[in-house]
This record gives C-alpha cells, structure tokens and sequence, in this order.
C-alpha cells in the first residue's frame, strides 16, 4: 500500500496494491501497522459506519468537538470527491483544505484525523462509503461548518445546487464556528 501525504501532511491518501485478474481481484483495505507508521502515530479504531448517498449529495463539514473522531474513508460504490479542512487553531495549515476523489474503481482510502471538519460530495448517480473511526459517534458533541464558507474557498466539483441535509444546511461559517484549541 502507498501512503502520500497531501497538501496538509496530516491528511494521507492510501492507495492500495490490488491484484487483478479476468476473476476478479483480492487487495489488503487495512493493515494495522502500516497504517500506524505512514500516519506516524498509533490509532485505535472503535466504530465502523456504512453510508449510502444520492447524486449531488453534498455531507458535511462534519467534526465533533468533544470525543473528536479521526476518520478512514473508502469507497466501495461510485465516487465522491472527499474533503479535510484543518480547524485546529494555531496550525500552521488552519482553515485550509485538501480534497482527493475516492471511487470504487481507484480503491483509494483517505485518513482524516481529529481536529479536521470533513465531508464528501457525490459525483456518480450513488455512492457507498466505509469509514473507519476513532472516537464513537456522539451526536451532542457534533458540528458543522458551512460547505460553501467563502473563506474555505473550497473548489466543489458541482455543476448547480448540492442536496443537504437540513442539519447541513445550518452549517456555520468556520469564523463562527467552535474549533479545536
């Protein structure tokens, strides 16, 4: 498995090695170790979610507060293009983003760790993803930064209107929103 780094070190795009054939293929998703050395620490994870989503289904920016979560997102169905912003004050890196596309077909996983607001949008007619977690889902400790923050500036892959959730579309402008000290 390769492990790059983006833009913001902390966010590493996991490309695995697959073996292929007209029988199908076979790759590792998840190795324990390797994992730990290319983040460069220990991670243990507690919860595994299964998402499935429309077109144009824009989920995010979604962190939690308290019981922060560190994320391994893959997709398993279609494509997403997937998001980390840095929300940690004081980080060299604060409020800014990287994004990376995540298919079914290109097998990539992308580690989010605690202190990143994250969220995806779909860019085929469905998508199912996979994520991993460090931290259990604690619905009173959730938050959600606004998808479209002028400041983000994030470069969405959006022909028109995304479709959101009525809790996404209260997201807030990172400026007005709780951020990891």
């Amino acid at each position: 498995m390769n492990a790059v780094p983006l833009a913001i070190a902390e966010v590493v795009l996991f490309e695995p090695r697959v073996f292929g054939d007209e029988r199908g293929f076979f790759f590792e998703s998840f190795h324990q170790r390797r994992f730990e050395d290319a983040i460069g620490r220990e991670a243990t994870f507690v919860q595994d979610n299964h998402s499935k989503s429309a077109a144009r289904v824009l989920r995010g920016l979604h962190y939690q507060l308290h019981q922060p979560q560190g994320k391994l997102i893959r997709v398993i169905e279609g494509s997403v293009f997937d998001v980390a912003v840095d929300i940690r004050q004081g980080s060299p890196s604060f409020g800014q983003w990287v994004g990376a596309v995540l298919s079914a077909e290109n097998k990539r996983q992308l580690w989010v760790p605690e202190g990143f607001a994250h969220g995806f949008l779909v860019l085929s007619a469905s998508a199912e993803c996979l994520y991993k977690s460090t931290g259990y889902y604690a619905p009173e400790h959730e938050r959600c930064i606004a998808w479209n923050d002028p400041a983000l500036a994030i470069a969405w892959p959006l022909d028109g209107a995304p479709l959101l959730s009525a809790k996404d579309e209260r997201g807030l402008p990172l400026a007005l929103a709780e951020v990891f000290a």
